[in-house]
């Protein structure tokens, strides 16, 4: 089912807070589609999905090839039961940014995520929801 997200059910907001990896699919600048294992987090207020990584990673420099034009998307599954998250990608090295994003991951995944000296934030602005047996 396809929805904004303003209208997510409850059941789909419980299984975005779990701690569980995703997979982060991004463009490269050929137009080949790059996946990668990742952890997240999702606020849902905001609608804004956030990835740390490096700097020199694939997936960031691919956002930032993109530019204005670069999407991800998120896919968070257990077996039959998936939710998507789908938007335009930027990719910030903002300290307030990353303080936000580094403290979300620590809540959600009771630690903090490494933290190399060129630490950055993919954001995802979350246009659309896709889930399925949820």
């Amino acid at each position: 089912m396809t929805r904004t997200t303003g209208e997510l059910p409850t059941a789909v907001r419980a299984f975005l807070a779990r701690d569980a990896a995703a997979t982060l699919t991004t463009l490269r600048p050929d137009g080949t589609l790059h996946v990668t294992a990742v952890r997240f987090t999702y606020d849902a207020t905001a609608g804004l999905a956030r990835v740390t990584t490096r700097a020199s990673t694939r997936k960031a420099r691919n956002v930032l090839a993109g530019g204005a034009f670069a999407r991800a998307a998120l896919c968070q599954a257990d077996g039959f039961r998936w939710v998507t998250l789908e938007g335009r990608a930027s990719v910030s090295a903002d300290s307030t940014r990353l303080a936000a994003a580094v403290r979300r991951y620590t809540a959600r995944y009771h630690a903090p995520p490494p933290a190399p000296p060129d630490l950055v934030v993919i954001e995802i602005d979350v246009e659309r929801v896709l889930s399925l047996n949820l």
